[in-house]
Formats: structure tokens, C-alpha cells, sequence
């Protein structure tokens, strides 16, 4: 009996192209979801690439490890829907609109305009989308590309409007001043899981400054005494508004030539040698209220100055590295803002928006606060306030995108209450099935156990506007808007090519119920990451279309993405 056998390939490479160029002819793809219609779902959730920026080849095996499931599972007979997604808003895309432009910064960007700005943007987002689909095809990763969530449409923006203001009715978003992490050159607040994207480890100084103790009149102290402060924040001094202690660490007084030092007392050996004369020791608590004079006065005093250049005692203080002795300055630092408000120390900031002092402020006027800290510290030096100046290595976090060192400075943003659901967040938790086990358990785990309310609002442009009104007469006076029925509802019809975007939302206004003020929209927009985290909702424009899809594929079976992603999308999700 003769056999033929087809002619053998050359390469693997072209037994793949042929085998693609045959499932593209037979439309394979779409006739495997239309012979599982009827199947049981199988819900997978793809997550949304930033189609400016090129796919890479670390991508291929995150996608290879999706379609292999999906894969697996509709060979089953399930029902696999796989909507491919775009990430559209946000610093990525601006970013690279910055660059296109030939522009740097806010100034420059309103000095363009907004709605030139945000066109760049929008024009720009799928620079790079052929080559996604070509990769995507490439390794045969089926995704329904011809049916995608966008993320700028507005559709899309409808919906996350929507859980917007579902949040607000439930009492769950609010407006607070509060010290966030915020990126200078990006002009905005970025989100604690945002900011846990991007730490660097960089070199920064290791500033120990005196801070001479005083009496209520504010006349030295008769002993001589003087704290020892450590900080590697130097451009904070100007700031500084309070020490704390620990109120169960033991702090002792340390003579030397130089003075008469209060440190705590693991420390001594580290600071003096073994040589050191120890005097007086005290517990923590039991220097608390003593007052010292303030290190630097580059900028005046607080008309209201409270309890400030006070000794506090506070929990977090440590004596692992340092001297024990904690700078505060209220302005700066989470830690240093809550306990400047449980203490009554006041705050003072001399930095603005681009995060470089104002003008006024006496030595540094002008300068980024990192390029002054060589000045100040010369500063300390000629008032005989410095005890020490070296260098450290440390882990300090930087804009996930712009790269930029962040502050962390006190500022109004609009918030989130996500920290009143961490118990439930983490039973849910619970009931993942994470692979492997120690990356839902530890990493993401531990991540939920530090909850921290989300800044879901940036100052920024290209974004899902913040859906909320607020009077110009009275800021108490607010109004969440959660469709664009209500909106047509206060301001008329709206045109057929309605475009929610900045600056044309920002265009709508109406009177205030309450008062003769007006309704404006409050300028902020969306935290990108909100956006994406919204798909399960907004990729079926829920509540207004489509319910019973919604219904159908929520929650998801399978989601697959990188490591990054556990403090990123399936955060936000």
C-alpha cells in the first residue's frame, strides 16, 4: 500500500504561521464561543494594557499562562468570554503627551489649554494598539478585540460615574486634608498602592541637628541640655514643629565637650563611644511638655502657634537607628501630620505646587526642596546646631510613572473609606484562591492589613472627571452626579457628542439647592487605577445596559497578571 504524507515543515516557526493563517481563515476563535453559547461560564477578567506604551516580552508569558486556562476550559465546553480592555487615562498617557509636545509640567500644559492637552492625549492613546493585536495573534492569545472596554469612552465614564455616587450615598467618600504622597513633577496626590510600585533605593542625607531645650518663657535651660534629632528629610527643618519620644524607652543624658545631649539610651554607644558620661535617665513620658527652641527660622511663626516646639510621646518612635529623638513636622509625613493634629502642633509649609520653596522663604527661597538640603544644613552649621552629617542608603518612593522622588505633604484630596472594610476585605480574601498560596496570604495579605483610606482624586487633566458639584458660596454644599440623564436633568439637554472629558464638563453649571451660590464641578479627576478596577461594571456600561451580561460575569473565575498587579488592578478591582 502506498502512504503520502504531507510535505514536513522546514521550522517550527512556519508549522506556527501556517497554523495561525488557518485558524484566522476559519474564523476559529469566534466559532469556538459561538459551539460553547450555551455552556456553563467560565469568567475571566483581562486586564487593561496602556496601549501608548509597546507590549514587551515579559508580556508573553503572562498571556500564554491566560489563554491556557481560558483554553483549557472552553475545550470543556464552557462559555469563555475574553473582552480585551484598554487603559486610556491617566500620568502614562500624559506623560507621553508631555513629551509629543515638547512640554513639561502643569504651567505648561494650561498655558496650551486643556482641551489641546487632553486631544493629544486622546489622539495618542492607541499608538501602539496594532502592535498589542499583532503579539496577541502572534502567540495565539485570543481576546475579542473587536468588542473592547475603553476606558475614555463615555459610556465607560457613565458607569464608574455611577459607583462614584453609590460610594457617596453610602457615606463612603469625603473631603480631607491630609498628608499624601505627591509627585512635584506631576503636580498631584498619587494612591498608597500607586506609590508602592515605585520604591527606589537612593542615597540621602543622614542629618542629627541640636534642638536646645528652653522653659515656658522661652529661656535656655539652665542645665545646658539639648536634643539630639535625627532626620534624612533635611529640607523638613524649616517645617519642624514638634519631637517625639517613645513613652516607655529609656532616654539618658549624655555630657560631652560639645554639651549636654538627651538621646535614648541604646543609642549612646553608637553616638559617643563606649566612653560615654551618662547622667540623668528618664522614661519617655517623663520628658513629655518640655519645650526647645526651633531649630531654623527661615519662615515666621504660625499666627496660632498651639502647642508648638513641644516634646510628645508617640508609639511609632523608634531607637534602632537615629537617636531616638523624632523630628515632626506636621506638613510632611503621615505619622507627623496625625500626631501634629492629636498634639496641637501647628504646620507650616513653605513649598509649593512644584515642590520648591516659595520665594519668601528666607535662604532657599525658590530652590527644590531636595537641592536645598546642602544650604540648610550649612544653616545649622553657622547657628551651632548641627551635631552630625553623613549619608544612608535607603528604600524611598518615587512617581511610578515621571520617576520623580514623591513628598509626602499635607493637601485636600478626596478620599475613599476603604480602611472601615479591612476585616471584610481581608475574609474575602480569604476565600481566593491564590497561586501560589504565600503571594494572596503575605504579599497581598499584608497589603490589605495596612488599608489605608485611598486618594481617589488627582490634579490632573486626562481622567474620568470627579462627578462632583460644589457650591461656590458654601464647600459643604455638595452634589454627586451618577449619570448623564442627571446631569442633562440640572444643565439641559446635552449635545449628541457629549464629551465628559476636561475642560467641556467643567463648562456645566447650575444654582445651588441650599443657597444663592453656584454648582461647579470640583477640577480633580479620577485615580486612574479606579478606572480600571471599575471594568467589571463599566466594560457592560452597568447599571443602564445590560444587566443580565453583567449578572452573568461577576464575580470572575480567573484573573492572571504580574506581581506588580497584586498592589495595582487586583487592588483596584
Amino acid at each position: 500500500m502506498n502512504m503520502s504524507y504531507p510535505e514536513l515543515p522546514d521550522t517550527l516557526i512556519q508549522i506556527e504561521k501556517e497554523t495561525l493563517k488557518r485558524w484566522k481563515e476559519e474564523d476559529l476563535f469566534r466559532q469556538s464561543l459561538a459551539a460553547n453559547a450555551g455552556g456553563e461560564p467560565f469568567v475571566f477578567y483581562e486586564g487593561p494594557p496602556t496601549a501608548n506604551g509597546r507590549p514587551g516580552l515579559h508580556h508573553v508569558i503572562g498571556r500564554t499562562i491566560k489563554d491556557l486556562v481560558c483554553r483549557f476550559h472552553s475545550m470543556e465546553g464552557r462559555t469563555v468570554t475574553r473582552i480585551a480592555g484598554w487603559d486610556t487615562h491617566g500620568l502614562p498617557v500624559e506623560i507621553e503627551a508631555e513629551k509629543k509636545l515638547g512640554i513639561s509640567g502643569k504651567p505648561e500644559i494650561e498655558e496650551l489649554g486643556i482641551a489641546d492637552f487632553n486631544q493629544t492625549c486622546k489622539d495618542s492613546v492607541f499608538t501602539y494598539k496594532e502592535e498589542w493585536e499583532e503579539l496577541s495573534e502572534r502567540i495565539g492569545y485570543w481576546l475579542e478585540y473587536w468588542r473592547p472596554y475603553v476606558t475614555f469612552h463615555p459610556d465607560y465614564i457613565e458607569s464608574v460615574w455611577w459607583i462614584v455616587k453609590e460610594f457617596a450615598e453610602k457615606g463612603l467618600l469625603y473631603r480631607g486634608h491630609k498628608s499624601v504622597p505627591y509627585c512635584p513633577r506631576c503636580g498631584t496626590a498619587l494612591s498608597s498602592h500607586e506609590v508602592a510600585q515605585g520604591y527606589k533605593e537612593v542615597e540621602d542625607p543622614s542629618l542629627t541637628f541640636i534642638a536646645r531645650v528652653v522653659n515656658d518663657q522661652g529661656d535656655p535651660d539652665p542645665a545646658g541640655r539639648a536634643f539630639l534629632v535625627w532626620t534624612t528629610t533635611p529640607w523638613t527643618v524649616p517645617s519642624n514643629t514638634g519631637l517625639a519620644v517613645h513613652p516607655d524607652l529609656t532616654y539618658v543624658e549624655v555630657l560631652s565637650d560639645n554639651g549636654c545631649y538627651i538621646v535614648a539610651e541604646s543609642r549612646v554607644e553608637a553616638l559617643f563611644g563606649e566612653t560615654a558620661t551618662v547622667r540623668t535617665k528618664w522614661k519617655g513620658v517623663e520628658l513629655a511638655g518640655l519645650r526647645y527652641e526651633r531649630p531654623l527660622n527661615l519662615v515666621p511663626d504660625p499666627v496660632d502657634s498651639g502647642n508648638g516646639w513641644t516634646v510628645v510621646v508617640e508609639d511609632f518612635v523608634s531607637a534602632e537607628e537615629g537617636t531616638g529623638v523624632v523630628h515632626m513636622a506636621p506638613a510632611f509625613g503621615a505619622d507627623d501630620y496625625a500626631a501634629g493634629q492629636k498634639h496641637g502642633l501647628p504646620m507650616i509649609n513653605p513649598i509649593d505646587d512644584a515642590g520648591c520653596f516659595i520665594d519668601s522663604t528666607a535662604l532657599v527661597g525658590g530652590q527644590f526642596v531636595k537641592d536645598a538640603d546642602s544650604a540648610l544644613v550649612d544653616e545649622l552649621r553657622s547657628k551651632e546646631k548641627l551635631f552630625d552629617i553623613g549619608r544612608v542608603t535607603h528604600s524611598y518612593p518615587h512617581c511610578w510613572r515621571c520617576a520623580s522622588p514623591l513628598l509626602y505633604v499635607a493637601r485636600d484630596s478626596w478620599f475613599a473609606a476603604t480602611s472601615r472594610f479591612r476585616e471584610t476585605l481581608l475574609a474575602n480574601n480569604d476565600q481566593v484562591k491564590w497561586y501560589p498560596a504565600e503571594v494572596g496570604e503575605n504579599r497581598f495579605g499584608e497589603w490589605l492589613r495596612g488599608n489605608v483610606d485611598w486618594a481617589l482624586s488627582r490634579d490632573r487633566y486626562w481622567g474620568t472627571p470627579l462627578p462632583v458639584w460644589v457650591c461656590d458660596e458654601d464647600r459643604d454644599h455638595l452634589q454627586w452626579i451618577g449619570s448623564f440623564s442627571e446631569l442633562s436633568e440640572l444643565v439641559g439637554k446635552l449635545p449628541e457628542d457629549f464629551d465628559p472629558h476636561r475642560p467641556f464638563i467643567d463648562d456645566y453649571s447650575w444654582p445651588c439647592a441650599e443657597c444663592a451660590g453656584t454648582m461647579r464641578r470640583a477640577p480633580e479627576v479620577i485615580d486612574v487605577w479606579f478606572d480600571s478596577g471599575a471594568m467589571p461594571f463599566a466594560q457592560w456600561h452597568y447599571p443602564f445596559d445590560n444587566s443580565d451580561e453583567f449578572d452573568t460575569h461577576f464575580p470572575a473565575d480567573f484573573i492572571s497578571e504580574g506581581l506588580d498587579q497584586t498592589r495595582g488592578w487586583f487592588y483596584s478591582l
